[in-house]
């Protein structure tokens, strides 16, 4: 069965991407407008969200209705999770595309890549999964199902060489997308803040569990250090795309005092991330958007405690949970876990983050060989050159 599939015809001008995440979403999103400015003839299709469809590509699936974290989570979702599977692998069969681009998601990738192989589809892994966290093994796999590896973060390139498998280090997409709009004081005019004012960010993350989880926290962190702080201070609070006003609303903002100054704001969010003097987020990516704009942050992670415990099972040796602190290979920025994850905890860091200069100003230092460790900017570009080489069209 497997040599006829094989010996189906490539379509040499289409290409296939699969991203769960919003993340995945926005680094496809640009490695798409690359690879499509350095050849305009090649078609796209796949599973991803607004940013991959504004990008030019037909979306068969979309990812947010698959996008949630957790075993027990997975499980509610796994009909979709199936419709997803079996859409995509029809999509491969049907059109054979000259490359299947797989942004991070495992183990609904590696299925996928599964099926590429036995149909003679050359498969690139970009933003390769954190094997290197848990279930280090897997990284047999992905050499075995893949062609081509296109690593983010500098230490993974050294973390599959251990295994005897050559990667390809592209450097952090984020350098390419983090870069402000406007500057700290343009930003306090647009929302009408007075310019005397501490700004400080609310991030609890962009999915419906974690705004349930981590905003009641959030939002009372922040009634105690508006009644600590002797400097008047304005809280933004960034509304996330797949986040609706009235779940925020369910979930405390519509029970704050008069007296606290909360904005809750859609503008681009890295120039929000740039004009707060500290923040509080939910651990994940946004985590590592912070510390390139260069903003003291306590990261915080809460979850089941089934699916933490879990976690704690396949995750042993893991010094730190945050991307800020594992790259830095220390602890940069503060990690509340699970019940550490409560207001007077994230007020106490916050106030130092906000009142000690000498504090500030080593994180400062450390954001800078941070950004330094993380390459240079173009990453979108390399892989796309990656991707043409798959295709046959040279870099």
């Amino acid at each position: 069965m497997d040599t006829p599939l094989t010996n189906m015809p490539t379509s040499s001008r289409h290409v296939m991407i699969v991203a769960g995440e919003a993340s995945g979403d926005l680094h496809g999103a640009n490695l798409i407008r690359a690879l499509l400015e350095k050849n305009p003839g090649i078609t796209v299709s796949g599973m991803g969200g607004r940013e991959l469809a504004s990008a030019g590509v037909d979306i068969l699936f979309d990812a947010a209705r698959i996008a949630v974290v957790g075993v027990f989570e997975v499980l509610s979702h796994l009909k979709d999770i199936l419709l997803a599977r079996k859409i995509l692998k029809s999509e491969m069969l049907n059109k054979k595309p000259a490359v299947l681009i797989l942004i991070d998601y495992p183990d609904f990738n590696m299925l996928l890549a599964k099926q590429a192989k036995a149909l003679g589809i050359p498969v690139l892994y970009y933003i390769s999964p954190q094997i290197w966290a848990w279930r280090k093994k897997r990284v047999h796999t992905i050499a075995r199902l893949t062609d081509t590896v296109a690593t983010i973060l500098p230490f993974e390139q050294d973390f599959y060489r251990q295994f005897g498998y050559e990667v390809e280090y592209v450097g952090h997409p984020l350098l390419d997308t983090v870069v402000p709009k406007a500057s700290p004081e343009q930003f306090k005019q647009s929302l009408n803040i007075p310019e005397e004012n501490v700004l400080v960010g609310l991030f609890p993350g962009s999915r419906t569990k974690e705004i349930k989880t981590l905003l009641p926290i959030f939002l009372e962190s922040a009634k105690h250090l508006h009644d600590h702080m002797q400097s008047p201070i304005t809280f933004i609070l960034p509304q996330a795309s797949t986040i609706p006003r009235d779940l925020l609303e369910a979930n405390g903002l519509s029970d704050l005092p008069a007296d606290l100054d909360l904005r809750v704001t859609t503008e681009d969010r890295y120039t929000v991330m740039a004009a707060c003097e500290a923040a509080v987020a939910a651990s994940g990516t946004v985590t590592l958007e912070l510390a390139i704009t260069k903003t003291p942050t306590v990261i915080c992670y809460r979850v089941t405690n089934m699916t933490y415990l879990l976690g704690r099972l396949l995750i042993r040796n893991l010094r730190f949970f945050s991307l800020v602190n594992l790259i830095a290979d220390q602890e940069v920025l503060p990690e509340l876990l699970q019940d550490q994850v409560q207001a007077d905890n994230i007020v106490q860091h916050l106030t130092r983050m906000l009142e000690d200069d000498v504090y500030r100003k080593n994180l400062d230092d450390h954001f800078t060989r941070i950004h330094e460790k993380l390459g240079n900017a173009g990453a979108s570009g390399r892989v796309a050159d990656l991707v043409l080489e798959m295709m046959g069209h040279g870099r």
